[in-house]
Order: C-alpha cells, then structure tokens, then sequence
C-alpha cells in the first residue's frame, strides 16, 4: 500500500528491538493494488485504504452496480476527502474502463474501484492492464474484491482485510474508539506475506507496522530494501 493517511498502531505477541519498526508493506511506486473484503457488509477493507490514500489530490472512486447493490453506495462526505470524484458504472466492464481511463490521468491521486463476484471481465489481462496504466502514468490503484476468489491476477499486492475490534475509547471504556483491521498479505512482489492487526490511531500522516512475531522474512526483506 501506498503510505500516507493515519498512523497504526499494532496487536503483536512480541516486542521488536528498541527503536525497530516497519512500516506497511509498500512498492515503491504506484501500482495496482487488491483488497479482498471478508465479506460485502465488512467495511474493513474501505477502512483500510483510506487511513492510506495519499492527500493533495482529487481522488476517484468507481463502483460497479452490484457492489453498490451489496455493499452500499459511498458517501464522499463522509470519507473525510475533500476532493472525490464518484462513478457509479453499470457493470464491471465499464467499471474497469473507468478506472483505466482514470489512471490516465496523472492529475489524480489514485485510482478506486469496487467489483463484486468474479465477473468474466476481471481477468488477468484486465488487472495487467490496470498495473500498466497505474505504473506509466505514476497513479495508484486499488481494486476492492467484494465476495470474489483471489484468481490469477495482475496485481503487485494483494490483500484480505476484515475489521478488528477498535481500540477503547479513552474518555469511556464502553464506548468503541479507533478502528483497527486484521490485514493479511497473501502476495507481493518484493515481500513475504505476513498478518497484522492495525489499530488506526489517527496521529500521524504515516501508516508504521511492527513486524508480526516469526516474520522474520518480512523483516529481512524491509531491512535489506532499506
């Protein structure tokens, strides 16, 4: 993922050395992402994802009409994002049209979509297409998976994300705080997979991880990429 948004904290059964942290696992330039949700009415995935969309920029977000369907249209107001422009397409074919003519256009951010199911559309050409255009014209993408199979893909990361209970609200132990998700990174170029639970905190412009106790090799790989 791409960093910048808010500050996680982390659930883990050991504590690294003093002074030893990682952030999330990121490419190093703008690419396609995937976010596989747990389910369609789990909205860990969206959550996810904005603690870490860069700022600056108009962002766009498509959604196709069954993830709308299933999983509710977006409410840009209530995003926190001041610049968003919303597509709601009728089909997947014309969601990943969208989302590739989108990716054009360098003046964006990045680059959103929602698709449900396994739509025949989504295939590897079609993610290969959308890591091209991210990549050429230096825009991120993220595709949301809602009830769909991690089949062959394009995508340089890819993610299953589902919330986590939030952290306690400081001001009243009953009341729910901070969102957190339980992150699993099942593939990646340049890094090994790894499970986290991510507490957003909401402090910082930086999303920072601690590696997960054993994940030795995410740490060897984040240590040697510098």
């Amino acid at each position: 993922m791409v960093g910048g948004g808010n500050r996680a904290a982390f659930d883990q059964p050991f504590a690294p050395a003093e002074g030893e942290r990682w952030r999330l696992p990121a490419p190093e330039a703008p690419t396609l992402s995937e976010l596989f949700a747990a389910s369609a009415r789990d909205g860990g995935a969206t959550g996810f994802l904005l603690a870490q969309l860069p700022r600056g920029k108009p962002l766009l977000w498509v959604q196709e009409r069954m993830a709308m369907l299933e999983a509710g249209r977006i409410y840009p107001p209530g995003l926190g994002l001041p610049e968003l422009i919303h597509v709601a397409a009728r089909d997947s074919r014309d969601a990943l049209w969208a989302m590739e003519e989108g990716l054009r256009c360098s003046a964006l951010g990045a680059v959103i979509g929602e698709i449900w199911g396994d739509p025949r559309v989504l295939d590897f050409t079609a993610t290969r297409r959308l890591a091209v255009a991210a990549e050429r014209n230096g825009v991120a993408a993220y595709l949301i998976r809602l009830g769909g199979h991690a089949n062959l893909s394009g995508a340089r990361m890819r993610w299953r994300v589902a919330s986590a209970p939030s952290l306690a609200y400081p001001l009243d132990p009953k009341a729910p705080g901070a969102p957190a998700w339980d992150a699993e990174l099942f593939r990646a170029r340049g890094f090994a997979p790894g499970k986290w639970t991510v507490n957003d905190e909401g402090t910082t412009d930086r999303v920072d991880l601690v590696a997960a106790a054993g994940d030795r090799a995410l740490v060897e790989s984040q240590r040697r990429a510098g």
